[in-house]
């Protein structure tokens, strides 16, 4: 591990992802001195990749460099929830690192899952800690605090060393009536105040928003009333892994005396999970999708994949009137019991716009309380502030005006210390004043495909530019003694066959690449790779006279 005087020792954190963005989390905490630390990692998140912006790309990977130069220094990774920010890296990721990784009952169950859907995801072996419970991972003491979120086993972290008490809340909100799971545990957070915090690591995401999160509870009631008074057909999406928000449905269906259908393969994942780990007990079996169409249109709720508007999940293809199984007609009802993730909002309108075009009335929570947020506004920060006590205050999970806001509230509120940071940036949180003392590298890899990639390559931005502004290959032979052997080839990808005035484009790739050619001086025609800078130049050029814009030109030369 670490050898290290305690004169010397100091206390960091070093986030890696997650702050000065929604997504992507990843939090080191390191124990020792300035030459070597034993280092503790909380979280291996992704985000989600634009089409618009990222083309091709799937998902968003945190940069892990520094950690796998620190591996051996690495005690372990600890799970706070089941969110795909906060653990969906960990089956690409978890193979450069081999390290401990630990979890509750219900997140380990749905990694587990999650890696049997996954044609040749690692075994990760999870060490399984109970809720609440208190642990060591290497020289850090840890103690799980349950609080309420969207998603069932939610935790906080009292991270205990030789330096002082860090509190790392992951999501987190206030709910007294959560409907799974147990609330926020107050009681603990108080116990820790009075025993003494240095830092509270802190969700930023409704810093920006007054008041209180409304309750699980009251969704749950609103959406039993819309069920109950709807005269046709009734699907609701929300997020699969919002166990809460599927028992709530499945309630309101019993109520109304429906039978509920799940639809999408990543909710037949939770609900399986769910059920295994006790958070569906006492709730009605789910009907197999085959007897959908079966089943009147008064007696029968979907509960569906596609919140976010993904172009192949359920409702998305319902949209699109293009599902195997599942229909709806004029008069049903789509209920979306969810919250639009930025960058998702083209996406989720066309799914809704399909949806009306075909006369199925779309309810949201622009006019219905059909969902709450899982993290903490306002007076909710306020009061954890309250309990805790923090002597330093570092806003996470968010992108900069949610972390100025939080730090703003802490300053009001007598937090001697507030410190805001990024990704990279190393604070020392112990002893002496908190301060950024470092930088470590951190940034983005692109999940692409099955393989992933630099953020900082040129695969993403060729394509950017193919997309833009299209692509044309040449093909030209010549003799060695320079002379052409047959006549260029050329293809076009993304290119208008003519321009405004009518000319045909490859025609003026053609007659470009001759010109060009025929005016190198002799000798240079013998040289291929300048016959092919000067064709690259020419045909991007003509192009870019007769059409406006300069498409990727490739040209291969080869020599007969």
């Amino acid at each position: 591990m670490m050898a290290a005087s305690g004169s010397h020792k100091e206390l960091v954190f070093a986030p890696l992802g997650g702050v000065g963005e929604i997504g992507m989390n990843l939090s080191l905490y390191g124990l020792g001195d300035g030459r070597r630390k034993s280092w503790l990692a909380i979280d291996l998140g992704v985000s989600f990749a634009s089409e618009e912006h990222l083309p091709g790309v799937d998902l968003i990977l945190p940069d892990i460099r520094f950690l796998v130069e620190e591996r051996k220094n690495l005690s372990g990774i600890v799970l706070t929830h089941a969110h795909e920010d906060h653990f969906g890296a960990l089956l690409d990721l978890w193979p450069r690192l081999k390290v401990p990784v630990y979890a509750t009952p219900f997140t380990a169950a749905l990694l587990e899952a999650k890696r049997l859907s996954e044609p040749g995801a690692p075994e990760i072996p999870v060490t399984v800690v109970k809720l609440g419970s208190r642990f060591k991972v290497g020289l850090f003491d840890l103690e799980l605090v349950s609080v309420a979120h969207s998603i069932p086993e939610s935790n906080a972290i009292i991270i205990r060393t030789s330096l002082g008490n860090v509190l790392h809340t992951g999501d987190w909100k206030i709910d007294p009536t959560p409907v799974v799971g147990a609330p926020t545990d107050e009681g603990k957070l108080r116990r820790l105040g009075s025993e003494g915090c240095l830092a509270l690591i802190g969700d930023s995401t409704n810093a920006v928003r007054d008041g209180r999160s409304p309750s699980e509870a009251d969704v749950a009631q609103s959406l039993a009333a819309i069920i109950k008074e709807s005269k046709g057909r009734v699907a609701v999406t929300t997020f699969a892994s919002n166990v809460a928000r599927i028992r709530a449905v499945a309630d309101a269906a019993r109520a109304s005396e429906r039978e509920l259908v799940a639809v999408g393969r990543a909710m037949e994942r939770v609900i399986q999970v769910a059920r295994e780990t006790g958070y569906l007990e006492n709730v009605q079996d789910f009907r197999g999708i085959d007897v959908y169409g079966h089943l009147p249109p008064d007696k029968v709720v979907a509960l569906c994949t596609g919140s976010q508007g993904e172009p192949r999940a359920a409702l998305s293809r319902i949209a699109q009137d293009d599902h195997p199984d599942v229909t709806l007609n004029k008069g049903d009802r789509v209920i979306f019991s969810s919250r639009t993730i930025p960058g998702n909002e083209k996406a989720v309108s066309r799914v809704v716009n399909g949806l009306v075009g075909q006369g199925i009335e779309v309810i949201t929570d622009r006019t219905h309380l059909v969902h709450v947020s899982g993290h903490p506004r306002r007076a909710e920060l306020e009061d954890m502030i309250g309990w805790v006590k923090p002597q330093i205050l570092i806003p996470v999970h968010g992108e900069a005006l949610h972390l100025a806001e939080h730090a703003a509230l802490a300053r009001t509120l007598g937090v001697g210390h507030v410190i805001i940071c990024r990704d990279g940036d190393v604070v020392k949180i112990a002893p002496g004043i908190p301060v950024i003392i470092d930088e470590v590298p951190a940034g983005q890899l692109y999940k692409d495909g099955a393989v992933l990639i630099s953020a900082e390559g040129r695969t993403v931005a060729d394509r950017r530019r193919m997309s833009f502004s299209g692509l044309v290959t040449i093909a030209v032979a010549l003799t060695e003694k320079g002379v052409l052997a047959s006549d260029p080839e050329v293809e076009m990808f993304g290119i208008p066959e003519t321009n405004a005035a009518g000319e045909d484009m490859s025609d003026l790739a053609y007659d470009a690449a001759i010109e060009t050619f025929e005016s190198l001086p002799k000798p240079r025609r013998r040289d291929p790779d300048a016959v092919a800078e000067a064709i690259r130049r020419g045909v991007r050029a003509a192009l870019s006279a007769k059409w406006g814009k300069k498409p990727i030109c490739q040209v291969h030369v080869l020599t007969v």
